[in-house]
């Protein structure tokens, strides 16, 4: 009863508090030099990733092992590890363009997991015979990690192909507020510009954030693979079974490693494997939600249907 009510107040924080950020993220979007509200929207990811830490913990003491037997414990372990994301930057004292992408990602996937659609998934359970394994923490963790790195990543490379294409740049250009800031510095020197040198320049800094974290989750991909295939061999006796999970699992790494492919080769550089990892950001969804929706194959226990197959 403790942990039941420590998880429903920590899940309530997390979820109020990325609300106020995200406001607040809207707001300095419209209005500009707004700094103290930056400020404020970043003590807010702090609070918030405690709070949901706080709930992995408190849900991994109560049922004795790591919170991801279930479609509601992966999304919010999947919004723990966007913020994960969001600091990384921090850490090596670069400016943070990943919480443009990290931020609204991270308030999507919070709101879905405590909606009502996932209730009764909020209550602990038993783990099912399959799931009673050591490398349940070590291949679910490496998958849903390896999901929001490539989630990140597509999303920076979308984001290259909407400024590619779009006419008015100055208005997709105030979600980057510290290459603004660069922009304002360079008008009020003698260097010379031309039209599309600030556009140039903030895709070959989108392009560059996506590659290296593209290439971080598709590392994190592959050894979730192999992990799951070397406890499907222990679970039930085969390494492969080309189950819909499995399937759409290498789906996803052939796309992430086409990708990376094409990065080899200057005339896929850039919008061409932008599209390429942009297509890879659906076939995840599809790989960690769409065949969950389904709940069939192998995999059924992570879908709505707690009854496993």
């Amino acid at each position: 009863m403790l942990f039941a009510t420590l998880e429903h107040i920590l899940t309530h924080i997390s979820f109020s508090t990325i609300s106020i950020v995200i406001t607040i993220h809207l707001i300095t979007l419209l209005v500009r030099g707004l700094g103290g509200l930056h400020d404020s929207s970043e003590k807010g990811m702090i609070v918030t990733f405690f709070s949901i830490t706080g709930f992995l913990v408190s849900r991994w003491a109560s049922s004795g092992h790591f919170p991801l037997s279930n479609l509601y414990e992966s999304l919010i372990f999947l919004s723990w590890a966007l913020y994960i994301l969001h600091t990384i930057p921090k850490i090596q004292n670069s400016k943070n363009d990943l919480s443009t992408i990290t931020t609204p990602s991270t308030i999507l996937t919070q709101g879905f997991a405590t909606s009502g659609l996932l209730t009764e998934m909020h209550q602990s359970t038993i783990l099912v015979p399959a799931l009673q394994s050591q490398w349940l923490m070590m291949h679910v963790s490496m998958m849903l990690l390896s999901y929001a790195t490539l989630l990140c990543g597509s999303l920076l490379s979308s984001a290259i192909l909407i400024i590619r294409f779009r006419k008015n740049f100055h208005f997709f250009s105030n979600f980057f507020s510290d290459f603004y800031a660069k922009r304002s510095a360079l008008k009020s020197t003698s260097v010379p510009s031309f039209p599309n040198y600030y556009k140039y320049q903030l895709m070959e800094r989108l392009d560059s954030w996506s590659y290296r974290v593209i290439s971080l989750g598709f590392t994190l991909l592959t050894m979730g693979i192999l992990c799951g295939a070397v406890w499907a061999n222990e679970a039930w006796g085969s390494y492969w079974n080309w189950d819909p999970k499995e399937t759409w699992a290498f789906i996803t790494w052939t796309i992430f490693a086409i990708y990376l492919h094409s990065r080899t080769n200057p005339n896929w550089k850039g919008t061409n494997s932008a599209l390429v990892a942009s297509i890879g950001f659906l076939i995840i969804w599809i790989c960690y939600f769409g065949i969950n929706l389904l709940g069939i194959g192998l995999h059924s226990y992570g879908s709505f249907i707690l009854t496993p197959k």
